[in-house]
């Protein structure tokens, strides 16, 4: 009797050696980081982009450590909350848009698809992603490529006034055909993406300055601190009051 393709693709996983490491295929695409955790949440495996980024000089130094060795503590935080919801419902999470910022304030939006890893007995005992910068992606958006202008815009425009005519306006899309389109290749709309944006530019000056929360909200597009307040509770699930007291 003929295999089926599940009982011949687990006869040779069955067969594989142990020090045979597929998370060293994902070194051969650029921009492409793997890695994988346990059902504690530490690091179990990833390829070398992965531990470079960590400031890592090998994945030995990487092993047994979390999220919250190498990261921010609210995006560590974030890390975390995700890596549960995917054990927890043991369904991936695909097209996660997460932030960091660089030296000189700027937004890098990061791309970030994660998946359960289930044991022999069928129970989740870990999670395993990939992560993808925006701008390493490009190549994988060319029918997309009109949405590079929108992106470009918010990033350098965030802490301004920005209205989704505007950002259809820079593509020579309209409104609705922007909106779609925005959604297929990042999973969000614009509005909600440029809103992240803020918030999280808004998290490093709660954090790092003693500024009034008013003012904070001012500096970042809110049009007052009730709006600002709102949209954080929604995304951050805290007050911005009670996220600068940590």
């Amino acid at each position: 009797m003929e295999d089926t393709p599940r009982k011949l693709k687990s006869d040779f996983l069955r067969q594989v050696s142990p020090e045979t490491h597929f998370e060293v295929l994902f070194d051969q695409l650029p921009g492409v980081s793997f890695f994988v955790k346990d059902r504690n949440f530490r690091f179990a495996a990833a390829n070398r982009a992965f531990w470079k980024r960590l400031g890592c000089e090998s994945e030995s130094q990487m092993i047994g450590k979390n999220d919250f060795d190498f990261f921010p503590i609210q995006l560590a935080q974030k890390f975390r909350q995700d890596d549960e919801k995917v054990v927890a419902t043991a369904k991936p999470m695909l097209k996660i848009v997460e932030l960091f910022f660089n030296r000189q304030g700027l937004p890098d939006w990061y791309f970030t698809n994660k998946f359960p890893v289930f044991g022999r007995d069928g129970s989740v005992i870990g999670v395993m992603g990939t992560v993808q910068s925006y701008s390493g992606r490009r190549s994988a958006l060319t029918p997309h490529m009109q949405l590079d202008r929108a992106v470009n815009y918010i990033r350098e425009h965030f802490h301004e006034t920005v209205s989704m005519t505007e950002l259809a306006k820079q593509t020579g899309m309209s409104v609705r055909q922007f909106n779609r389109r925005f959604r297929e290749v990042f999973g969000t709309n614009p509005r909600t993406f440029l809103i992240k944006t803020r918030i999280q530019a808004a998290c490093e000056d709660l954090r790092s300055t003693e500024k009034p929360i008013s003012d904070i909200a001012l500096d970042y597009g809110f049009c007052d601190q009730s709006s600002f307040t709102q949209h954080f509770r929604k995304h951050m699930g805290v007050t911005p009051l009670r996220y600068r007291k940590g």
